[in-house]
C-alpha cells in the first residue's frame, strides 16, 4: 500500500512517516508547511505542499501516487487559540477533513486513520484516584479544538460506513519525547518544553494550582512517547489493511498517571537542574486527573507503549538542546 500522511512534516507527523517507512510501508507527505518543517521528511519520501482544503490538489496527489490509505494528522491543535479563533479551527479541522474525505472516497481509497485527541473527553469525572478514561467515557469537550476532534470522529465514522472505508480514530493523550533530536517538538505549548524554557532562562518552573484532589495536589496526566505513538499508527494502518471494514476508536496512552510536581522533579533529575517550582493560580478548565485506559488498543492491535517517562524527558531534552543550543 501507499499511505498519504497529511501533516507529515509536523512533530508527530514526521515521527509517523519515519515509523511507517522503517516498517517497510510506502509514504507520501502532504503538508502546507504552516507549522511543519520540510527537512523532517525522510529522503526518498515525496513531499507535496498543499492544504487539505484544496480538494482538487488532494485528488491529483491521490491519483498520481496511487494512494491506497490515508493517515490524517494535519490540524490546528492549540486549545487556547481555538477558544480565540473557533471559526478558523472549524474550517481547518472539520471542513478540511470533509474535503479530504470527499477526495478519498471518490478515489476509492480503502483505509483512513484519523488523528484524534483526549481533548474529546473534556473533564472526565474521576471518582477514584486510580480511575482511567476508557473509550466509553462520555465525550464532553471543553474547547473548540476538542469539539472539532469529536466532530471529526463522527465524520470519519459516518463516511466509513457509507463508503465502505475502513477507519481508525486514535485518541492521543499527552505526547512527549523525540526519536531523534532533529525531530523534536520545537513549540513551547506543552508542559515539558515549558519547563525546559524556564529552566534554561534561569526561572523556576510554574505549577498552575496545587490544591487539586490528587495525591500531591497537582494535576495528573498520562504521557506517551511520540515514538510509541508513531508505532501505534503503523499498527492501526496495518490492521485496517488486513481487515477491511473495521471501525476502531482507540486511546493511545500508557495507563499511568504522572503529576505535574512529579514531572518537574523528574525533569530536574534528568537535566541536572535543582529548581524549586513556583505555584501559580489554577488555569480555568484544567481537570484534576486524565489517565487513559490502554486495554482496548492492546486487545485490538497488540500494541503497548514501551518507553517510560525518563525516555520521554531525556530525548525531549536532547531535542531542546539541539534546537536551543546554550552559549
Amino acid at each position: 500500500m501507499t499511505w498519504l500522511i497529511t501533516g507529515g512534516a509536523g512533530y508527530i507527523g514526521a515521527h509517523v512517516v519515519h515509523a511507517m517507512t522503517e516498517a517497510g510501508e510506502r509514504a507520501v507527505v502532504y503538508d502546507d508547511l504552516s507549522t511543519g518543517i520540510a527537512e523532517r521528511v525522510p529522503q526518498g519520501v515525496p513531499l507535496v505542499v498543499g492544504s487539505t482544503l484544496d480538494g482538487d490538489r488532494v485528488a491529483r496527489v491521490l491519483a498520481e501516487h496511487q494512494v491506497t490509505g490515508v493517515v490524517h494528522l494535519a490540524a490546528k491543535k492549540q486549545v487556547g487559540e481555538s477558544v480565540e479563533q473557533p471559526l478558523r479551527y472549524y474550517r481547518q479541522n472539520v471542513e478540511g477533513l470533509r474535503v479530504l474525505l470527499e477526495a478519498v472516497t471518490a478515489a476509492g481509497v480503502g483505509a483512513f486513520v484519523f488523528s484524534s485527541s483526549a481533548a474529546v473527553y473534556g473533564m472526565p469525572h474521576a471518582e477514584r484516584d486510580d480511575a482511567l478514561v476508557t473509550e466509553e467515557t462520555p465525550c464532553v469537550p471543553m474547547s473548540p479544538y476538542g469539539e472539532t476532534k469529536l466532530a471529526g470522529e463522527w465524520l470519519v465514522r459516518a463516511t466509513g460506513r457509507a463508503a465502505g472505508l475502513s477507519t481508525a480514530s486514535l485518541r492521543y493523550f499527552n505526547v512527549a519525547g523525540a526519536a531523534s533530536p532533529e525531530l523534536a517538538d520545537i513549540g513551547v505549548f506543552n508542559l515539558i518544553p515549558m519547563v525546559f524554557e524556564r529552566l534554561t532562562e534561569g526561572m523556576p518552573p510554574l505549577i498552575f494550582g496545587d490544591d487539586y484532589p490528587t495525591p500531591d495536589g497537582t494535576c495528573v496526566r498520562d504521557y506517551i512517547h511520540v515514538a510509541d505513538l508513531a508505532e501505534a499508527h503503523v499498527a492501526a494502518a496495518r490492521a485496517l489493511r488486513s481487515s477491511p471494514g473495521r471501525d476502531l476508536t482507540l486511546n493511545i496512552g500508557r495507563g499511568e498517571g504522572v503529576s505535574v510536581r512529579e514531572m518537574i522533579d523528574t525533569i530536574n533529575a534528568v537535566t541536572g537542574y535543582d529548581s524549586v517550582p513556583t505555584v501559580a493560580p489554577r488555569r480555568r478548565g484544567d481537570p484534576a486527573r486524565v489517565v487513559a485506559s490502554a486495554d482496548r488498543i492492546t486487545a485490538e492491535l497488540g500494541w503497548k507503549a514501551r518507553r517510560d517517562l525518563s525516555d520521554m524527558i531525556s530525548t525531549a531534552w536532547q531535542g531542546w538542546l539541539h534546537h536551543h543550543p546554550r552559549p
